[in-house]
């Protein structure tokens, strides 16, 4: 019947991958629950542009201008521009100067002057890679 035991009377090597399967079937669920939630910054209508895609190796920095030309750091985080100096100091403060990138998010409708200011805000804090984020080009 279903012994381990060949007719030869030596002991079948047999794995059993049901566990295997399992475990990677929840793994797949949980990050494809997860990958969208994990979207950083506001809901902005970005430009159209053909670009490279950004790499990084740590937790990326994303600066949004919304439609009404209001700045927010990350998803909710809403900041004057006054003030967007100290706040990115502060950010950056604790990583190495390899990793001290700020990303910008700007609507295309906001004025090319409001992002430039942005811009010069965050040079001023003493960041030196700037990078601005695109829609894809269709």
């Amino acid at each position: 019947m279903g012994s381990t035991y060949s007719d030869s009377d030596e002991p079948m090597a047999v794995i059993n991958v049901t566990p295997l399967v399992d475990v990677m079937l929840v793994l797949l669920v949980i990050f494809m629950i997860t990958a969208p939630i994990m979207q950083q910054g506001v809901e902005v209508n970005l430009p159209k542009a053909t670009t490279a895609p950004l790499k990084g190796n740590s937790e990326q920095v994303v600066l949004s201008i919304d439609k009404a030309g209001e700045i927010f750091i990350g998803a909710g985080n809403k900041v004057d521009l006054v003030t967007i100096g100290e706040k990115i100091q502060a950010i950056m403060m604790n990583r190495d100067p390899e990793n001290q990138k700020i990303y910008i998010k700007a609507d295309e409708g906001v004025p090319y002057g409001s992002v430039m200011t942005l811009m010069g805000k965050v040079h001023a804090a003493g960041i030196q890679q700037i990078g601005l984020i695109s829609e894809p080009d269709k």
